[in-house]
């Protein structure tokens, strides 16, 4: 549904974008991730036309971004970083209004509108002024405008920015539901954004694309050793000495006074011989459980390796 190749984008002498390159296949929900000044949002305004790249391609449902932005244009709804409204209208007579503009013929325009209502939750408020909306409303009105023409396509930039966390978890939700009907880049530097919303993650840094996977396959990628997590009732002064002798046993780390994180080589699994050692000693063993890299790990490793830090 979406491929970009070598896109690369110049602000003067600053290289915003370089050679990057994704796609996003049909009914999709990808996660955009990056930090700030990362090449994100120049990514999305390329791609939506609102800025022309130096180099590269890019392509909607099969059209090319430069050569028929309007035929993109009408397959993608677009939530900007900061949402578009009217605060002097109403919602409905806004909506109806992006529809017009959408290109939305006079017969279907009630219904679309009626439609981006629903999906977006706006029944109790569709005659209320936008000006008088809260924050979580106002935005729930720009998925609603990037909506009101059904387009195939949907581009959200930071969607979540400066929601409380009720409406946080509202629109999270929000976006899983339009995932069923449309093909989805959600952008953010939020990392539980991605983790709870998207099926596939692809990470931008200084401008160059330096992953595209799902979220586990992002993590086995990087790993390079096996962590279990040991929560312990009685620990003794020399846990951590004895747990490091242990056959495979890289290193340990005394978490607080009763949990130890022990590491091992790739693919090795010790806990076998941790589990047994706790119970010898009778330390008193309630909890052993792998640890797993988290998004969390997977993108600080990703977006600081250049800068020689590692995250694990």
């Amino acid at each position: 549904m979406i491929e970009i190749q070598g896109l690369t984008k110049y602000y003067g002498r600053v290289r915003a974008l370089h050679d990057a390159s994704f796609t996003v296949a049909r009914g999709e929900v990808v996660g955009f991730l990056g930090p700030n000044a990362a090449g994100k949002t120049t990514a999305l305004r390329i791609l939506t036309g609102y800025l022309a790249a130096t180099s590269g391609t890019a392509k909607v449902a099969g059209f090319d971004v430069f050569e028929d932005s309007l035929e993109v244009r009408r397959r993608i709804g677009y939530l900007p970083e900061t949402v578009p409204l009217y605060p002097e209208m109403t919602v409905r007579s806004y909506l109806g209004y992006c529809a017009r503009l959408r290109g939305v013929s006079r017969k279907d325009c009630d219904k679309r509108v009626a439609d981006a209502i629903e999906k977006a939750r706006l029944e109790e408020v569709r005659d209320t002024i936008i000006g008088r909306l809260s924050k979580g409303f106002r935005q729930r009105v720009g998925i609603a405008q990037a909506l009101v023409h059904d387009p195939p396509v949907l581009i959200l930039d930071e969607p979540t920015l400066g929601l409380d966390p009720r409406q946080i978890i509202e629109t999270r939700q929000l976006i899983k539901d339009l995932g069923r009907d449309h093909t989805v880049i959600l952008s953010t530097h939020i990392l539980p954004e991605v983790s709870m919303t998207c099926s596939r993650v692809v990470i931008i840094n200084r401008g160059r694309i330096v992953a595209e996977d799902r979220a586990e396959g992002l993590a086995a990628r990087v790993r390079s050793s096996e962590r279990v997590l040991l929560r312990l009732l009685r620990p003794g002064d020399d846990s951590a000495a004895v747990l490091s002798g242990l056959p495979g046993v890289t290193s340990v780390r005394r978490e607080d006074d009763s949990t130890f994180v022990v590491e091992s080589k790739l693919r090795a699994d010790v806990r076998e011989y941790v589990a047994r050692t706790a119970v010898e000693r009778n330390w008193g063993l309630v909890e052993l459980r792998p640890v797993e890299l988290s998004l969390e790990d997977v993108f600080l490793h990703l977006t600081t390796e250049e800068e020689g830090v590692s995250a694990q």
